[in-house]
Order: structure tokens, then C-alpha cells, then sequence
């Protein structure tokens, strides 16, 4: 039994609440998101007042007060985290049993979960690729539910097992929980889930009964990605087909994560349940590009889940000796030598190399490193080198400790630039110093600083491509994983933006790297092309576990919603249009109309959704089939008008619509200018050709006089078109 050391308040150190009521908007932002009520309004003058007695110093308030007018003096209380320590081997050679270890106790466990606030606007949450209800499963572990944490998990994650080992929390949900903002250690959420899954072994997929329709898909890749897209599809009676190239199934987390990182019991997990539950799954079956056409005579729908598996290369002298390998090889066939009924001596033949040699690994990111600690375990040397500047290093810095402490010896701001042979094969590598002053900065290869080193073996490992062949045939691939643009208010005052990470979680710009995270879950629901799916690291190029599971359960859900089906398929029932309209309005003049609209589709038999721009989601654009979007003209005639903010930031952040029929329109009051040609020419660029646009008179009562008979006319124009393009044969 482990006995936590809980930190103790100095009560010397008063906690105090400040605020500026001259500043005080009286917005209510800081009082909604306190996480122990510790904030109020005042109703005479409608500021906030703080309880000191009830504040925890957490700061929320500081970050989400859009006009500075809060301020937490005193410590914080925080019980101190208790992370298990690191099992380092004493006898590295051969040994791959995990490094990082879970919770042993509920004690542990549940003394990690109490220090978590259940924040009302939880930024871990954000945080989180999967949008995991942290603070839920969190609060079941607090009251030892094992079977609520579970289906908590459930709703966003089929693979807690795996993520709560290879995820980098302190990036994700750890670096934007509201403690490591405040710039303490975070509630150890990766933990807290590893327990839920070592306690009990996660569920695998209940195949639902076989659809009426016989949907039938298909899935290109294994990984994680896929994973995620055959759970919902195999619970929802879809017949679902699995081509997998390798010998076995998982991807990434079957040969390029060694076993002291995540147990081959723990990776292969998934598929065992996944085949069990109904999954056909085809493994050494290669698809290449030119078979897509035929996978679509086979399937209604088709999700491309084939990952970033192109390994890169450098062009140096000497490249083409022997003993020069990429980090796909050397993992595949060190992992099979590293197995119980394993050799671990015969790579080393294999290979040309003797125990004790020294292999050169070009790349310091986390896939170095595996390679370099496996390496170690194979009883050689390693080294690895990286033209970065260790200050802006791509490998998680706990995995760099780690490999530090079993002997891997990691230089940065080096770059190989030839490779020396002897007999045909490596002999000596030479290196060159690199300057880099900021991040993103290409690095400064040194003309005069150079050094050898002698090593028998070089590993290529600075990561992974698309596949050129397969990319040619997905339009607008890859999605460049960039938000751009202004935040949504619920991004902005959530408070996630407004710090990095703490040091202990290393000081990750979370916020950001949250949004970006979000373009690729935007897109993953829309097909690329009529009937295709892409997801995942194919998707947006090299990404995490969690983001190409998240994914794929997205274009699975998207399918679901508006099943596709193949030419000449079993018949079903006559479809009907669905069409999303999505306003931006101000004073209610465009929701207005927007609702006459969908009305007057309505009546023409479609399926009509209208909302605010602002409450969207990607299934919302993914479930429909054509697309309505209305503005208000913001701006003067006499300087500049055009689409209001909240239009433009949504079109700005549209992921590729793949050829979804489009109309727009505007309401003004005096001339629209090119308003509906701004909004046409944005979603030609996002793929959704204009069918359709009007700008219509709101001032004035003749004008308003012809308005019902304006929209009637531009519905009628919406359901002839869009019905003709969206289902051709009726």
C-alpha cells in the first residue's frame, strides 16, 4: 500500500480574490466556470465579488475574464500528484516488460481522482482529441464504478487501454487541465484511465443485428483509425470488410511501438474483439491505388484508414550500403527477436553487426527512440541525432529521459551529411553541426564543424509520408492540420487559450495544438470523394492514436447518418434531400427568413435542419446532402460591406465539402454588393458548387410584400437542383 504525501495549505498564505470593479463587465464568464462556486454577483452593482474562504486558487477566473479584471493572490490547494516511479531495468539486454507502471491500489487511484475539480467547462476535455468526458469517468473512479467508467469511456474511445499508455498527455488532456494552466501538476488523467482498464478489461464492440439495407463497407488499414470506424460500424448491423497488408493487424501499434511501451496483449486486444464480434478481416491483402474503383463495386462506402507509411529518406553519399535501414525494418524485426520464443541474437547476424556496435539513428522523435531503445536491448550502442535544437525537440521529453537513462546517447543540432563504407557496408557516419534560433526555423547546416563517428549500423527514422499513388486518387489530401482564423467564442472563453502547459507538463502550447487538432476531426466526416472516407494519419499526414481514432468513429458516424449506396444495390426506400441551413443574424431578420426557407423546402419534400453557424458541428455537414447558408450584409455601402463575422469565420474553417451542392443568400437593407458572390466563390474553393443565390430586401413594406413569394421561388430553385444532382434518378 502506497502512502501519499498531501501538501499541507499554509494558512499564512491567505488566498485572495481581487477584483477590479471598474473593469467588470458583469459578464458572468468567471462565475459560470469556477469550479467551487467561489465567485458570485454582486446585484447592486452586477460585478463579480470572490469568497475567499471557498477559493481554491485554481485561477480559471484570471484566464476566462475577457477584460482582466480578476486577479487570485495565495497558494493554490492542491494535494500533490503521485505518479508511480519508472521501471528501469537492471538487466536492459532482452528485456521488454513495461517501463511506465499503473496504479497499483484504488487507494492511489482514488487519491489522484479527488484532486480533480469537475470543472463546469472542462478544458481537458478540449484538451482531448476524443473529447473524453474526463470529469466524469474522473468522478466514477472517485466512487469506485468501474462499470460507469467504462461506459463513460465508451462514448468516445474504443481503445482506452491503448491511448492511456502511448497518448502524450501532457499535450493533450493533462496540458489543458485547469491545474497544469494555473502552472501546477495536472490530475494524472492518462493514469486514472490505465487504471479503469487495468481493473477491468475494456469491452469490445456488440455486434448489432445485420441492417435491413445489407450496408456494406469497406476499410482500407488496421490502425487505430480503423479501429475506431469497425466499432461503430460492427455495432450498427453494418457488414464490414478489413484489408490489411501486413501479416497481422493494428498498424502502427503492432510493429512500431515496442513491448516496455505498450504489450503486444494490449495492441492486438482490439482486432481479437473486433473478428470476434463479426469483422471480416483480410490481413496480407495489399489494395492498391487503381483497385479503389473496384472496392466501390464491392462496397456502398469506403474508408481509407492506410496511415502515413512511406518512410522518409535521406539522399547523403554512401546511403546505399549495406547496414543502412529504415526505422520500419529495424522495429519489425527487432519486436519479432525481442518475443519470448524470440532470438535476439539474430538480427545482429542478420544485420552484419556484433553485440556492442554502435547503430546511428537519424531522427530524436518518438519513433527514434523506440528504435534506440530497442537497440539497446539488442545489447548495441545507440545514437541519435537531430538537426533540431533540443529546445524545440519533436520527441516527448519524458520519452527522452527515459532513453537517456538506458544509455542511448541523443545529440541535436547535428545532421549526417555522408556515410563512410568499408568492404561495402557502414563503417562511419559523418555529422555536421546545425544552428537553429527559433521554432519552425529551418535549421543552418554549418560549412566548417564537422565530426566523424564510427558505427556498423544507420537507421532512418525522421518519420513518415502519405503514399503518393493512393494520395493521387483523394482530392484535397492531405488536410493541412492548421487553424487559422479567429476562435469560436466557446474556444476564447473556455480559458484554454489563454496559457501553456505548466512545466510539468513542459510547457505544450495546448490550446493551440487543440484547435489544430480540430481541422482534422472537422474533415474527417465529409468524404473526400463520392462514397470515400479518408481518416487518419492519411487523413492530415502523421498524428496521434487517439486523433485517428477519433477519426475514423467520425466517418463512421457520418455513414451511418446518410448511408451511401452503389449502383445497382438492394432497393430501399425513395430517399429524400436532407439540406442544412445555417445563419449568421444579428437582429433576427436572416433566422427569420432562414426559417421561412426551410419551411418552403419543407413542403417540397425535404428534410430540412436550420441552425445558427454558430451551433454547427461536423456531423451536421456530414449528414446533410446539400448545403443553405444565409448572412446579413455587415459594413457601409460607402466603404466596404460583406458577409457578417460569425458567416465569415465559418466559411473560413469549412472543411472540403467533395462536391456537396451549395446555395446562399443575404438579407440587407440598403445593396448587398458581391456578398452571395464572396460567400459563392469560398465554397467553390472548399469543393460544394453554388446551385443557387439570391440577396433579398428586408426594408421596406413593398419589399417585404414580395418576400414570401421571393423565397417560395428560390426554394423551388434549392429542391429542383439540389434533388436532381443529390439523387439523379428521380
Amino acid at each position: 500500500m502506497t502512502t501519499l504525501d498531501i501538501r499541507e495549505v499554509d494558512l499564512s498564505e491567505a488566498r485572495h480574490v481581487r477584483v477590479l470593479a471598474d473593469r467588470c463587465a458583469g459578464c458572468q464568464e468567471c462565475v459560470i466556470r469556477c469550479p467551487v462556486g467561489a465567485l458570485a454577483m454582486d446585484e447592486a452593482t452586477w460585478t463579480a465579488v470572490g469568497d475567499d474562504a471557498l477559493c481554491v486558487g485554481c485561477r480559471q477566473c484570471e484566464r476566462v475574464c475577457p477584460f482582466s479584471a480578476i486577479t487570485v493572490e495565495g497558494p493554490r490547494d492542491l494535494a500533490p500528484r503521485h505518479d508511480p516511479p519508472l521501471r528501469q531495468p537492471v538487466q536492459l539486454r532482452g528485456d521488454v516488460t513495461e517501463t511506465r507502471v499503473g496504479y497499483d491500489s484504488w487507494e492511489e487511484a482514488m487519491a489522484e481522482a479527488s484532486r480533480c475539480l469537475t470543472c463546469p467547462d472542462p478544458t481537458c476535455v478540449r484538451g482531448c482529441p476524443a473529447h473524453n468526458d474526463i470529469p466524469s469517468f474522473v468522478a466514477a473512479v472517485r466512487d469506485r464504478d468501474l462499470a460507469r467508467a467504462h461506459e463513460i469511456l465508451a462514448r468516445t474511445t474504443v481503445i482506452p487501454d491503448v491511448c492511456s499508455r502511448v497518448c502524450n498527455q501532457a499535450a493533450q488532456c493533462e496540458g489543458s487541465c485547469t491545474w497544469s494552466l494555473s502552472g501546477e501538476a495536472p490530475v494524472a488523467v492518462g493514469r486514472l484511465e490505465r487504471f479503469i482498464a487495468d481493473q477491468w478489461r475494456t469491452p469490445g464492440p456488440t455486434p448489432g443485428a445485420p441492417r435491413a439495407d445489407g450496408l456494406s463497407v469497406g476499410i482500407v488499414g488496421s490502425g487505430p483509425a480503423a479501429m475506431g470506424a469497425a466499432y461503430d460500424l460492427v455495432e450498427a448491423g453494418v457488414s464490414v470488410t478489413v484489408y490489411e497488408r501486413d501479416a497481422r493487424a493494428g498498424g502502427l501499434l503492432i510493429w512500431g511501438m515496442p513491448d516496455f511501451t505498450l504489450p503486444d496483449e494490449v495492441a492486438s486486444r482490439p482486432w481479437s474483439d473486433l473478428v470476434a464480434a463479426g469483422v471480416d478481416l483480410r490481413v496480407s491483402t495489399e489494395v492498391p491505388a487503381s483497385a479503389l474503383d473496384q472496392l466501390l463495386d464491392t462496397h456502398d462506402a469506403l474508408i481509407m484508414a492506410h496511415g502515413a507509411s512511406s518512410p522518409i529518406r535521406v539522399a547523403v553519399p554512401g546511403v546505399d550500403l549495406e547496414g543502412v535501414l529504415t526505422a520500419t525494418d529495424f522495429l519489425q524485426r527487432a519486436k519479432i527477436a525481442l518475443e519470448p520464443a524470440g532470438d535476439s541474437a539474430a538480427p545482429l547476424s542478420e544485420w552484419g553487426v556484433a553485440e556492442g556496435d554502435r547503430v546511428l539513428v537519424l531522427g530524436a522523435g518518438n519513433t527514434a527512440m523506440d528504435v534506440a531503445r530497442l537497440a539497446r536491448r539488442l545489447g548495441l550502442a545507440a545514437t541519435c541525432v537531430d538537426w533540431l535544437d533540443e529546445r524545440f525537440a519533436l520527441a516527448r521529453p519524458d520519452e527522452l529521459h527515459e532513453a537517456r537513462e538506458e544509455g542511448v546517447e541523443v545529440r541535436f543540432s547535428r545532421t549526417l551529411t555522408e556515410i563512410h563504407g568499408g568492404l561495402g557496408r557502414v563503417a562511419r557516419a559523418t555529422l555536421a553541426v546545425t544552428t537553429q534560433r527559433v521554432r519552425g526555423e529551418t535549421p543552418v547546416v554549418s560549412s566548417t564543424e564537422f565530426e566523424d563517428l564510427d558505427v556498423r549500423l544507420v537507421v532512418m527514422a525522421m518519420g513518415y509520408r502519405l503514399d503518393a499513388d493512393l494520395t493521387a486518387q483523394l482530392p484535397a489530401v492531405p488536410v493541412r492540420k492548421r487553424f487559422e482564423g479567429e476562435p469560436l467564442p466557446r474556444w476564447r472563453t473556455s480559458g484554454v487559450l489563454a496559457h501553456p502547459a505548466s512545466t510539468a507538463c513542459f510547457g505544450y502550447p495546448v490550446g493551440s495544438l487543440s484547435l489544430d487538432r480540430e481541422v482534422g476531426l472537422w474533415a474527417a466526416p465529409i468524404p473526400r470523394r463520392s462514397r470515400v472516407w479518408v481518416v487518419g494519419d492519411a487523413l492530415t499526414g502523421p498524428g496521434t492514436v487517439v486523433e485517428a481514432m477519433a477519426h475514423g468513429r467520425r466517418a463512421a458516424r457520418a455513414i451511418l447518418d446518410n448511408p451511401p449506396r452503389r449502383p445497382g444495390s438492394s432497393p430501399q426506400l425513395t430517399p429524400r434531400t436532407r439540406v442544412l441551413v445555417a445563419y449568421a443574424s444579428a437582429g433576427g431578420s436572416t433566422a427569420t427568413l432562414a426559417e421561412m426557407l426551410g419551411e418552403s423546402l419543407r413542403r417540397r419534400g425535404l428534410e430540412v435542419d436550420v441552425k445558427s453557424v454558430q451551433t454547427v458541428s461536423p456531423h451536421d455537414l456530414a449528414r446533410c446532402d446539400a448545403l443553405v447558408l444565409g448572412t446579413w450584409v455587415e459594413g457601409l455601402v460607402v466603404a466596404k460591406v460583406r458577409p457578417a463575422q460569425a458567416m465569415r469565420q465559418f466559411l473560413d474553417h469549412l472543411p472540403w465539402l467533395g462536391g456537396k451542392p451549395a446555395a446562399v443568400f443575404c438579407t440587407y437593407g440598403v445593396n448587398p454588393r458581391d456578398v452571395v458572390h464572396v460567400m459563392s466563390e469560398r465554397l467553390g474553393e472548399v469543393g460544394a458548387p453554388v446551385i443557387a443565390q439570391h440577396s433579398f430586401a428586408t426594408r421596406g413594406a413593398k419589399r417585404r410584400e414580395r418576400l414570401a413569394d421571393a423565397v417560395g421561388d428560390f426554394a423551388h430553385t434549392i429542391s429542383h437542383v439540389a434533388s436532381t444532382v443529390v439523387h439523379p434518378t428521380l
